[in-house]
């Protein structure tokens, strides 16, 4: 079995803490709340990567985040997997006015596939996962209290490759690890490998 990877937008510390602002107040024994350090905005989940397609993954990451300039993302209002009415996830949605993350999250898909590494396609649909369920649920309460949620915008520069421990973290959740970043719009230029930010 290979090791369990994704791509990922991490929000800086001020937005995280301004959507704990909006969060934290409305956190209930209904859900399983996710933990603000563990925040992102996934662009590519990669299940299984044979250890030999680690560094070609990486040197196509690279690419593509060479090929990707700087933009802008905020996190605006919220919404819920399968339905409102039928709820397992409840999430925050992400705000992209120059519609450069669909394009970037298909490069990493990309980068992964051309590696020879499989990843299931998906209708790509930003968004910052805020609790989950495992049965489902109303979640008409929480849209409402949450509608107005919003953010400050932030200009997104790198994007990062993540390591998932299943298991690890706090109540069985998973761990992350951050392995790479990917500056955009560089030349490629690799972080050494460091903690997730909550682990920081």
């Amino acid at each position: 079995m290979g090791e369990r990877l994704f791509t990922a937008v991490v929000p800086p510390v001020a937005v995280i803490d301004e959507l704990g602002r909006w969060v934290d107040p409305r956190r209930d024994d209904a859900w399983r709340w996710t933990d603000a350090s563990d925040w992102h905005v996934t662009l590519a989940f990669y299940a299984d990567v044979e250890p030999w397609r680690y560094d070609e993954l990486v040197e196509r990451l690279g690419g593509a985040a060479d090929r990707t300039r700087h933009f802008s993302l905020s996190l605006r209002g919220v919404g819920c997997f399968a339905s409102a009415l039928k709820a397992r996830v409840l999430y925050a949605d992400v705000a992209d006015p120059s519609g450069v993350l669909p394009d970037l999250a298909g490069r990493c898909h990309t980068a992964a596939t051309t590696s020879g590494i499989e990843v299931a396609r998906h209708a790509y649909h930003p968004h910052v996962t805020l609790a989950r369920r495992n049965q489902l649920v109303d979640g008409s309460r929480h849209l409402r209290a949450l509608a107005e949620l919003a953010t400050t915008p932030w200009d997104v520069t790198e994007f990062a490759l993540v390591q998932s421990f299943l298991g690890q973290g706090p109540r069985g959740t998973p761990r992350y690890e951050v392995r790479e970043c990917f500056p955009l719009g560089t030349v490629v230029s690799l972080r050494s490998p460091s903690a997730w930010p909550g682990e920081e």
